[in-house]
């Protein structure tokens, strides 16, 4: 049987190939889990509680606490074993007042001063080791840091996204990152959007396209097979 309408568009440009998933050209980045943007009782979550939109939050809650911060651990675990590098972003200020930040940052009252609990990584995915925190002030990684550098000095051609938002900071990091020339495979059950339109949205324009879109038991698979055998030389 073919393919539903949903398939055939979602496969317009074709298929994308399986990911090759190594130590050595292959990073997973982690957007954003940190207290202001990833913790119920913190920041951006904590403010429209005490305005009375916890209603509005609640897929996020939800799916954050039983889904993306389990699953990115994982992740997390099966690629420090691997050996593959584990990079972090997170929102911070470098002034108090937040005026170093980008103008959509000031607009949209997101601030997180520097060391401040907002600031904070979840302490169940925070880095480890020697581990890469790239610290930003608006929505993309590489606009707002130097990540493209340093991915370049390590080797790394392969990317495996995961945190939040998914249809914000998340989705423009994928596409910034296939337009750069990165492979990219987004764990579809690690992220998170704020409804379960925006979502499904965002994973559909992403998937396919810009991204190879897995779930994280998928993408484990991949990378303790190909851990397993030697790259072609």
């Amino acid at each position: 049987m073919g393919m539903d309408r949903s398939g055939r568009l979602r496969h317009r440009y074709g298929v994308l190939p399986d990911p090759e998933l190594r130590a050595g050209d292959t990073a997973l980045l982690v957007i954003d889990l940190q207290y202001g943007d990833a913790h119920a009782d913190y920041g951006v979550l904590r403010r429209m509680r005490e305005r009375g939109d916890e209603e509005i939050a609640a897929y996020y809650i939800d799916r954050l606490e039983t889904l993306v911060i389990p699953n990115v651990r994982r992740l997390q675990d099966v690629c420090r074993e691997a050996g593959i590098e584990v990079i972090h972003t997170k929102i911070e200020s470098l002034t108090e007042d937040g005026r170093d930040r980008s103008l959509e940052h000031k607009r949209l009252n997101i601030h997180h001063p520097p060391g401040s609990i907002d600031a904070r990584f979840r302490e169940e995915v925070a880095p480890q080791g020697d581990e890469i925190v790239l610290t930003k002030t608006c929505g993309g990684v590489f606009n707002g840091t130097n990540i493209e550098y340093v991915l370049r000095n390590l080797g790394i051609t392969n990317l495996i996204v995961a945190g939040v938002i998914t249809s914000g900071c998340v989705e423009v990091a994928v596409r910034d990152a296939a337009d750069r020339g990165f492979s990219v495979t987004l764990a579809e059950d690690a992220c998170s959007s704020w409804s379960e339109e925006m979502e499904n949205a965002a994973i559909r324009a992403m998937s396919e396209i810009y991204a190879k879109v897995l779930s994280t038991e998928e993408i484990a698979s991949f990378v303790r097979a190909q851990s397993a055998v030697p790259a072609a030389v």
